[in-house]
C-alpha cells in the first residue's frame, strides 16, 4: 500500500538531508511550495513539516520559514524509528543482521578505519551497521544502547569510554548473555569478548626505542587511567621497559592528568589547560629528555611545548606516541605504534557471527601492533 501523501513528502525532505542536498542550516521548501510540488493540499505539507520538526530533523522558525536543524539526529536510528512507528516494511536486508556500533568517537589519527574495517565486514557479510557517538558519557552510552536493543539490532560492538565505573547497560547485556563485543580494550572481571591492541607489549617495545639509547632519561604522558584498560596497560608496559633496564620508574615522571583526547580532541580550553600542564611538567623534570605518550594529540601538545621552548627534536629531545594519521607524502611527525585498526572492525564483525552460530568465542583477541619510524626519533 502506498505511503499517505504526508508521509512521502516526509521521505522526499529526509532523502534530501540524508544525501547531503540539504545542509545544515539550508532553507527547506515551505508549505505552499511543497503542496505545488507535490499537488497536495496545505494541510498535508504542513503536517509533513510538522512530522520532520518532531523528529528533529528541522527547525520552524516563526515569519521566516523551515531550516534544516544545525544538531542532527543520528538519521539511521531516525529512519528506523519512523518505521517501526508508521509500520513501514523494510525490504532491505530481511535475511541479513543489523549490529548496532558505539564509540565515544573518532578521528584520523584513531578511530576512522575501525569503522571502515566493520563496515567492511559487514558488507561481506551483508549486515548492515548502525553507528552512534555517545562523545565519552556513560549516560549517553547506555541509552544508545537501550536505543539499539529497542530497535532490535542482532548484536553490538562497542567502543567503551572512559571512567572509573562499567556502564550498568552493558553489564546486563552481558549478563544476559547478549552478542556484545568490546573493542579497543577489555573490561576486568567482565566475560565479553575484545578485541584490542597489546598495549603492555606495544609501551614497552616504544619505550625500549627511546631506552636504548645512551643518556635517554624517559617519562610518560598520558590522560587519566580512570579504570581504562588501554592506559593501565600502556603504564605498565612503559614500566616493564624501565624495570628491564634496572631503571626503577618515579612517580613524578610519570604524568595522567591530560585531556585533550577523543571526544572533541582540540577544545580551545582543553588544549590550554594542557599547553600549561606540560610546559610546568617539563620545567620541573629536567633530567627527562625523552617521552612515551599515550596518544597522538597529547604528542602534538609536548612538541609544541618543547619547540616554544627552543628544544629541537629529535636531537633534544625524542618523542614517541600511539596512533598517527595517514601520511601518503613525506616521513611522519613521530615514531608511533600503528594499531590494526581495520582488522579490529573485522575481527569485532567475526565474533557477533560467531556468536549469533552458537559457536565458542574467545575473550581476548589481540590484534598485531608495528612501530613505525618518525621523525621525532634519530633511529628504531
Amino acid at each position: 500500500m502506498e505511503n499517505p501523501l504526508y508521509e512521502q513528502i516526509f521521505n522526499y525532505i529526509f532523502q534530501k538531508i540524508n544525501d547531503g542536498e540539504l545542509k545544515k542550516g539550508e532553507r527547506v521548501p515551505s508549505e505552499k511550495e511543497l503542496a505545488a510540488h507535490f499537488n497536495v493540499s496545505r494541510i498535508t505539507s504542513k503536517k509533513a513539516l510538522e512530522m520532520l520538526s518532531q523528529y528533529k530533523l528541522i527547525e520552524r522558525i516563526q515569519g521566516k520559514g523551515s531550516f534544516v536543524a544545525e544538531v542532527l539526529p543520528d538519521l539511521n536510528e531516525t529512519k528506523l524509528q519512523k518505521q517501526m512507528e508508521s509500520g513501514e516494511a523494510e525490504p532491505v536486508n530481511e535475511d541479513g543482521r543489523i549490529f548496532g556500533v558505539i564509540l565515544p568517537d573518532f578521528g584520523d589519527a584513531f578511530g576512522a578505519d575501525l569503522i571502515r574495517g566493520i563496515e567492511e565486514q559487514c558488507a561481506i557479510n551483508g549486515c548492515v551497521m548502525m553507528m552512534k557517538l555517545t562523545y565519552d558519557n556513560r549516560e549517553e552510552e547506555e541509552a544508545a544502547i537501550r536505543t539499539f536493543v529497542k530497535l532490535g539490532v542482532d548484536g553490538i560492538i562497542v567502543f567503551p569510554g572512559h571512567g572509573e565505573h562499567y556502564n550498568s547497560e552493558l553489564l546486563r547485556l552481558v549478563l544476559n548473555g547478549f552478542p556484545i563485543v568490546l573493542v579497543d580494550r577489555y573490561l576486568k572481571g567482565i566475560a565479553a569478548s575484545a578485541v584490542y591492541t597489546d598495549n603492555r607489549k606495544a609501551a614497552y617495545d616504544l619505550t625500549n626505542i627511546l631506552l636504548r639509547q645512551e643518556g635517554r632519561h624517559v617519562g610518560f604522558l598520558s590522560t587519566p587511567a580512570d579504570n581504562t584498560t588501554t592506559i593501565e596497560d600502556r603504564i605498565l608496559g612503559f614500566s616493564d621497559a624501565c624495570m628491564q633496564q634496572g631503571i626503577t620508574p618515579k612517580p613524578e615522571h610519570i604524568m595522567t592528568n591530560l585531556y585533550s583526547t577523543l571526544p572533541q580532541s582540540f577544545e580551545t580550553i582543553r588544549v590550554q589547560y594542557d599547553i600549561e600542564t606540560v610546559r610546568h611538567f617539563v620545567d620541573i623534570n629536567k633530567d627527562l629528555n625523552a617521552y612515551v605518550v599515550s596518544e597522538y594529540n597529547l604528542a602534538l601538545i609536548l612538541r609544541e611545548v618543547l619547540l616554544s621552548l627552543g628544544k629541537r627534536i629529535p636531537e633534544d629531545y625524542q618523542i614517541v606516541c600511539f596512533d598517527s594519521p595517514s601520511q601518503p607524502f613525506g616521513d611522519y611527525l613521530f615514531t608511533h605504534v600503528r594499531q590494526n585498526e581495520r582488522d579490529t572492525g573485522r575481527k569485532a564483525v567475526e565474533l557477533l557471527l560467531r556468536r549469533l552460530n552458537n559457536e565458542v568465542t574467545e575473550l581476548n583477541n589481540i590484534v598485531v601492533h608495528e612501530i613505525v619510524q618518525g621523525n621525532s626519533t634519530i633511529s628504531i
